[in-house]
């Protein structure tokens, strides 16, 4: 019903990470990364995984001229790294994040014209996306626990944005973890924001663990999904509760139709 990937930063965490990968990939499922420059391409390569999603800019932000401009060049970077890993998807964020998933350039509230700004910005990255054939996709997040003082932040940002936008070659990765935090209402949430899905991230809250650990009802959510219509990407970005294969395998359960 949907393909099924894992992020590789989140689990299996006490092997070297190329192997974390191919352990993925030997369960069957496709496997998602983070920054692709901390990582060797060609021993990826080597894994035979087939790869979902990777981060698909190195540093920037949407709403200044030098920022735009340094996201399109290591946009460019990125798209050549997802050529060699065969990777149709790069993930996006309201602005560069550091190693703790904190924003370089915080934002305490969002301007009329950094909406305009970032609006320019993503339309180069949608026409970058459409001469390269991949598609970027921008990531909702939250700000209560994760990632505070990043703009565009929510759902409802993101979705605007992409809606704004309206290319193929922009769509949303929308984070229900990060959702849940910030506004929570799941199912209507991918109702209303499903055409312009461009894959799904899930965790369970509290814990940003995997699915059957926490308040999110994903079995309900996954039949909503079937019952709308979407046979995209649904990616496990969380941590293992305890050991790695069951929690790979209670994504699975919760999302098996």
């Amino acid at each position: 019903m949907f393909q099924l990937a894992v992020c590789a930063e989140m689990v299996f965490r006490d092997l070297p990470f190329a192997q974390r990968v191919r352990k993925i990939a030997e369960l069957g499922f496709h496997v998602e990364i983070w920054d692709w420059t901390r990582h060797d391409l060609a021993e990826l390569q080597q894994t035979g995984a087939r790869f979902s999603s990777m981060t698909g800019y190195i540093e920037s932000d949407l709403i200044t001229e030098s920022g735009a401009q340094r996201l399109v060049e290591t946009a460019e970077q990125s798209i050549e790294a997802a050529r060699r890993l065969r990777c149709p998807r790069l993930n996006l964020h309201g602005t560069g994040l550091d190693s703790q998933g904190l924003p370089v350039k915080p934002t305490s509230s969002v301007t009329g014209p950094m909406w305009l700004a970032a609006a320019r910005t993503l339309t180069r990255m949608a026409e970058l996306g459409r001469r390269a054939e991949v598609v970027f996709c921008l990531e909702n997040l939250n700000t209560a626990v994760d990632h505070p003082g990043v703009p565009f932040a929510r759902a409802a940002d993101t979705l605007a944005l992409v809606k704004a936008v309206d290319s193929p070659h922009l769509r949303l990765n929308l984070d229900l973890y990060h959702a849940q935090i910030g506004e929570g209402n799941l199912i209507e949430l991918v109702r209303s924001a499903l055409p312009f899905i461009g894959e799904i991230q899930v965790a369970d809250v509290p814990g940003r663990c995997e699915p059957g650990t926490g308040e999110i009802n994903y079995p309900a959510i996954a039949r909503a999904l079937s019952q709308a219509g979407y046979r995209g990407t649904v990616a496990m970005e969380a941590w293992a509760s305890g050991d790695d294969e069951l929690a790979l395998q209670r994504f699975r359960d919760a999302f098996s139709i």
